[in-house]
């Protein structure tokens, strides 16, 4: 970067914890305040971009199920998207949301196994672990840095399987997480991604 920031990576990771908002949001709003964690919060709260954090405790228990078939037939998905009230899910910004995450859901390069981490199997989680720790060993690092990488391409691979991390194939820079945060400050309400289902002609 040719331009001098007051923050760092980490700052911004902290300013999007807080706030909810997305990683250009963060960063446009850390450069603008100097890197002041306080007052950049403060501006995303009046731009209303940091307000999805405060619904995020709210109840959604109406929305609707999104689904998506591709054209030939050969892959299918349904997920359900909940809301707040009734009146959002019959938006038309609430169901292009929906169609944005099942297509999403259908066309990624990887399939996620879950929308958040914990809904990954510990089977799953233990299988992968042990592949990593024998290609970790097999490549000839030292011992004592063996746990400290097999943990790193864990919380990687928990990145790459879970619905909310991965990068919006639309918009790469963006993942889903935060177009969801994105679609919850547009629309007003707590909106959260329950569960979905993938199909796939023949099975995979």
């Amino acid at each position: 970067m040719t331009t001098v920031t007051n923050f760092t990576a980490k700052d911004v990771q902290e300013l999007r914890q807080r706030t909810g908002a997305g990683m250009m949001d963060a960063k446009k709003a850390l450069t603008e305040t100097g890197g002041d964690m306080a007052k950049a919060a403060d501006l995303l709260r009046a731009k209303g971009i940091a307000k999805a954090e405060k619904r995020a405790g709210r109840e959604a228990s109406e929305g609707i199920i999104g689904h998506y078939i591709h054209h030939n037939g050969s892959v299918a998905v349904l997920v359900e998207v909940n809301c707040e009230t009734d009146f959002v899910a019959r938006t038309d910004d609430f169901k292009l949301l929906c169609k944005q995450l099942a297509e999403h859901i259908a066309g990624s390069p990887t399939v996620p196994l879950s929308v958040e981490r914990d809904g990954v199997s510990a089977e799953t989680v233990a299988h992968e672990r042990s592949v990593f720790e024998q290609q970790v060993r097999e490549s000839g690092k030292p011992e004592n840095l063996v746990s400290k990488i097999v943990e790193g391409k864990v919380e990687a691979f928990y990145k790459d399987v879970t619905l909310m991390s991965q990068p919006w194939i639309r918009e790469p820079k963006k993942t889903i997480g935060e177009l969801v945060k994105e679609a919850s400050a547009k629309l007003g309400e707590n909106v959260t991604v329950r569960r979905f289902v993938r199909y796939k002609l023949g099975g995979e």
